[in-house]
């Protein structure tokens, strides 16, 4: 109240009050509510991304941080759409749980390919609600957990050649790319082959998707991008006083970026020249991914 009074008086007016603050509040909570509980009628979405960030959040005299998770998807016309919000305490497997099923309760259908951070909650919750849909190991999470694995001097150079594996032009190429580099590592870095191996079904399930799309799917970059936006304007704030102002906030912004994708160009770039990516959405003619 103070800050907005302040910027109100810093535009020749007299200030405002408490209760007028509040009551743009409430406007604002039923608009972002709306947002957040309103049917997900555009699908099928063959592609869903999912990620979270923490916010600090007073509760109970104490500053504590909470997990805002946050669900993209494509719609049927190849657009983006902010599926869903939610703020829990931890990123356990019953909190991811409650999430997708309220996904899945407000019509979110046709799911072929989730792509996300390897948190084990997470994946346990999108092999529970999305049976038979593919799960894609976002690359850049996994490079970063891959390069642990390796002295810093040799970070860069390990990095260069895991991304070839990526660089590939058909799904065939790909495959064979990772079994060479897996023979690359195998004597100097074990432990980097031993992880590229055991991860393989997972880093590269997209392969079994239309080429491409390759690129908006292989990673979770374009859910970073929105957690950068989304930070750029809670960095203001710092300390929420309390969940609701969370997601007040950021359902705010989620639903500001929401209608700039309904109005920009389409996310997926077209298959060929004879199939679109928006026959292939209408369709559900994806192939079956790698489980």
């Amino acid at each position: 109240t103070r800050r907005v009074d302040a910027l109100v008086k810093s535009l020749g007016c007299e200030g405002i009050s408490k209760s007028q603050v509040s009551r743009i509040c409430q406007e604002l909570d039923s608009v972002v509510e709306a947002f957040l509980t309103r049917p997900l009628d555009g699908g099928p979405y063959p592609y869903v991304w999912l990620d979270a960030l923490t916010q600090k959040v007073r509760e109970s005299g104490r500053i504590v941080n909470v997990s805002v998770v946050v669900a993209t998807g494509v719609n049927r016309e190849g657009h983006r759409e902010v599926l869903g919000l939610d703020v829990g305490t931890s990123e356990d497997y019953a909190f991811w749980l409650s999430f997708l099923r309220s996904l899945l309760s407000r019509g979110l259908s046709g799911v072929e390919l989730v792509t996300s951070d390897a948190h084990q909650g997470l994946k346990e919750a999108i092999a529970l609600c999305f049976s038979g849909a593919s799960w894609q190991r976002c690359r850049t999470h996994f490079m970063v957990n891959l390069l642990s694995k390796v002295p810093k001097r040799m970070q860069g150079a390990v990095a260069t050649v895991v991304r070839t594996i990526y660089q590939q032009p058909t799904a065939e190429q790909v495959q064979q790319q990772h079994e060479e580099v897996v023979r690359h590592f195998t004597a100097r870095f074990p432990a980097v082959a031993e992880m590229l191996t055991e991860a393989k079904e997972d880093i590269l399930a997209f392969t079994a998707f239309p080429h491409p799309h390759w690129h908006q799917i292989w990673s979770n970059n374009p859910q970073e991008r929105l957690n950068k936006e989304i930070r750029r304007r809670t960095d203001v704030v710092g300390i929420f006083p309390n969940r609701a102002a969370a997601v007040r906030l950021i359902g705010a912004i989620l639903s500001e970026q929401h209608d700039e994708w309904q109005v920009s160009r389409r996310y997926l770039p077209q298959v060929s020249e004879t199939s679109s990516a928006d026959a292939l959405l209408q369709e559900v003619a994806l192939p079956a991914g790698i489980h």
